[in-house]
This record gives structure tokens, C-alpha cells and sequence, in this order.
């Protein structure tokens, strides 16, 4: 189907903005060890997901150095 009128270029580029702009990611607590963490996901921290260890997590060291 033939387009009835042409649309100015402002109007074209505030329609593809508005969809670039609406794109924010939810997040959501970990019950496990407290940290922000995509729904619906395997924690990258602890690797807990459902109340359930599902990956094993290496101990991360600590950067503080003892003097």
C-alpha cells in the first residue's frame, strides 16, 4: 500500500527515537546475597537462581591489602 503523505524528517526521527529511549532494564534484588540483578536470571554473584545453587561461583579476592 502506497503511503497517503510524507512524513518530515523530524517527525521520522522522533518516532525512531522514542523506541531507542524506552529501552531501561528492570531490576530486581537477589534474595540470596542482596545484589542487583536481571529477573529471571542466574545471580552472577552468588549463582543462586530459584532458591537453588545452579553455578558454582569462585570466591572473588578481596583488593584490600592487608599492611
Amino acid at each position: 500500500m502506497a503511503q497517503k503523505r510524507r512524513h518530515s524528517r523530524t517527525r521520522t526521527a522522533t518516532r525512531r527515537a522514542k523506541f531507542k529511549g524506552s529501552r531501561h532494564v528492570t531490576l530486581v534484588t537477589c534474595p540470596q546475597c542482596k545484589t542487583r540483578i536481571v529477573p529471571h536470571r542466574v545471580c552472577p554473584t552468588c549463582g543462586f537462581y530459584a532458591g537453588r545453587e545452579v553455578i558454582a561461583v569462585e570466591a572473588t579476592k578481596s583488593k584490600k591489602k592487608d599492611a
